[in-house]
């Protein structure tokens, strides 16, 4: 059933508060907000399968707090895997999974002629800053998911750093589309186009103000 490996009906076993969990100089863990029972709800009602996760506190600047993890995502006529994802944040998850079905499968049915078996990532969560600065990044929120490639079901594997600008005229018009699509959904979304850093993934990230790249 969507919502979860535990088997509640989604949204119905994240309404209870979470438990307090504490670590030096960390403030305590809270109950699901408001915003977070509805998001888990949609994001369940979605066809997405999760597990909701426990908060945590790492380090100053990084937690997770509200986060879900990952099992399987939602096409139009079927679910899919996606691979080493680790914690998200739910409104990220919601977005992502909103963005593999609408805007990653559905490309790759019309533009590529099969569905998307598998989304490639390279991990959420990571307790880290920004490359370069003294600023934390939003992988250290798991406000943030790296993605490098897709599996289609006809076996073809498609990847960000050999495919955006080598792949065949279809490919690269496919990575082109799910990266403006990823634009419409996210925050901030950096790819190839970005910085050298980037050119094999694209860095999806939050819900906000937009930033695309």
């Amino acid at each position: 059933m969507p919502g979860g490996s535990s088997g509640a009906a989604p949204g119905t076993a994240n309404t209870q508060a979470r438990p307090a969990t504490r670590v030096a100089s960390a403030p305590q863990s809270y109950a699901a907000s408001p915003a977070d029972q509805t998001c888990l709800a949609d994001l369940g009602a979605a066809g997405a399968r999760f597990q909701p996760l426990p908060d945590a506190y790492a380090a100053p600047g990084c937690n997770k707090l509200g986060t879900v993890q990952l099992s399987a995502l939602a096409g139009d006529r079927s679910t899919f895997g996606v691979s080493n994802i680790g914690p998200v944040r739910c409104d990220t998850a919601k977005a992502f999974n909103e963005w593999a079905r609408f805007g990653v499968d559905r490309a790759a049915r019309q533009l590529l002629g099969s569905p998307i078996a598998r989304i490639e990532t390279m991990g959420s969560y990571a307790c880290r800053n920004v490359a370069g600065s003294g600023r934390r990044s939003a992988h250290a929120r798991a406000e943030a998911i790296d993605v490098s490639g897709f599996v289609l079901e006809d076996g073809r594997r498609i990847v960000l750093r050999r495919d955006w600008n080598g792949g065949d005229a279809a490919t690269r018009e496919f990575l082109r589309v799910v990266h403006n699509s990823a634009c419409k959904r996210f925050g901030t979304v950096l790819g190839p186009e970005y910085n050298a850093a980037h050119e094999d993934h694209f860095h999806l990230e939050g819900t906000g103000a937009r930033f695309c790249r």
